[in-house]
């Protein structure tokens, strides 16, 4: 029996589209508040809010984002996004004040949390349900790219090329993001049908939160917790180590080593189901915050990288699939939302938590006791969504051997 196709035109360029939608945000992650302390004079406590302005406009937004999707459609929505995001990166340059950029990345947020809200959708559409988990694992290689790239050129530009060179990369990787959104055909399908029946119900208790995304969502977002402390404080904990000079081939190693097992892992995904996948990488992700915790040569920080990108990078995907999966089409808006929401809450939370108890206790510490936390989150996730997919698909295969 032939696969149905998954590369298509719509994927491709859903997927170059998504890839400049996060090389602008990588690229700006890094490189914006090195802007703030040398260009603005902004305090460094200051400058940590132009991150949490934007994610906390970008956790705001995607709820009511996927409400809004449900009526207006989801291309409309994302190539709005994709207007306000693109919009936002042309008043960078202009801006000479603290509060003028955070007020920027506020708008700038909002762009983003809608169009990563849309982004899921559309791809969940045009995958063939046979190939949804591959594919969906394909499709986070465009934010893994850009999670390298980004940084990279990000400080690249801020500084060698100067902060006028910056703001024009940025505003030329948003255009990009829009004129592929714009070009997005999505097949017609029974969903925007379905969408109509329930708009004729009248409102909806859960127009704000897909109740079905919850448990893994929460689950996603305490993982993210420790995840954070790898995003927020990885390079300080490789400088106090002395390991300046490979600091920045972390993530190098950690995306080169997902990308690799992701094509494995989401045909596996789809073949034997999720907790074939996840249990193995959260066992790795602890593992690999244990070698971090114990870094003492650039070949264990290495080996730390792999590991949790082996882990925690295949893992990730894998949840957010079955956030998709369980929600009826109507309302996969929605879960994207509620996943990406609470994920970003745990994001924001740890990074909070992980600054407080690292300063206190030592980042080597944290780093060995969080694997330990990874370990009680796997228990979470099986209480949540692992003992329940065992007993489904015990089912298939019990049925399997009776037909």
């Amino acid at each position: 029996m032939q696969k149905e196709a998954l590369w298509t035109r719509g994927f491709i360029q859903i997927w170059v589209s998504n890839f400049f939608l996060f090389l602008t945000f990588y690229y700006l992650l890094v490189s914006l508040p090195v802007f703030a302390l040398r260009e603005l004079e902004a305090k460094q406590s200051s400058s940590g809010l132009i991150v949490t302005v934007f994610l906390i406009t970008a956790i705001i937004i995607r709820p009511i984002a996927g409400n809004i999707m449900q009526k207006i459609g989801t291309k409309n929505l994302f190539v709005i996004s994709l207007i306000i995001f693109l919009g936002a990166s042309l008043f960078y340059p202009i801006t000479h004040s603290l509060g003028g950029l955070l007020l920027v990345r506020a708008i700038h947020g909002i762009g983003f949390g809608m169009a990563t809200t849309a982004t899921g959708t559309i791809v969940a559409d045009l995958l063939p349900q046979t190939r949804r988990g591959e594919g969906m694992g394909y499709y986070s290689m465009s934010m893994n790219l850009a999670m390298v790239i980004g940084p990279f050129l990000g400080l690249q530009a801020i500084n060698t090329w100067g902060s006028t060179i910056l703001f024009i990369l940025a505003m030329v990787f948003a255009c990009m993001a829009l004129i592929l959104g714009v070009l997005i055909t999505i097949p017609k399908s029974n969903v925007q049908e379905k969408l109509q029946v329930e708009q004729n119900k009248g409102p909806q208790m859960n127009q704000l939160l897909e109740k079905t995304a919850v448990k893994i969502s929460l689950v996603a977002a305490l993982f993210g917790i420790v995840y954070s402390s790898i995003l927020s404080f990885v390079s300080v904990y490789a400088e106090n180590k002395g390991l300046v000079s490979v600091s920045g081939y972390f993530f190098v190693v950690y995306a080169i080593v997902m990308l690799l097992a992701r094509p494995f892992a989401g045909r596996w995904f789809d073949k034997y189901g999720a907790n074939v996948i996840i249990y193995p990488c959260i066992i790795l992700f602890a593992v690999g915050m244990i070698i971090l915790s114990m870094v003492q040569s650039p070949w264990m920080f290495l080996l730390a990288a792999a590991l949790i990108g082996l882990g925690y990078g295949t893992m990730f995907p894998c949840l957010q699939t079955i956030a998709i999966q369980k929600a009826a089409p109507q309302r996969r808006g929605l879960a994207t939302a509620t996943f990406l929401s609470l994920f970003d809450m745990g994001i924001g939370f740890g990074s909070f938590i992980v600054g407080i108890i690292g300063g206190a206790i030592g980042f080597d510490s944290f780093y060995f006791f969080s694997s330990f936390y990874i370990l009680i989150c796997l228990g979470v996730y099986y209480v949540m969504h692992g003992r329940v997919s065992k007993i489904k698909q015990n089912v298939v295969n019990t049925n399997s051997l009776n037909s």
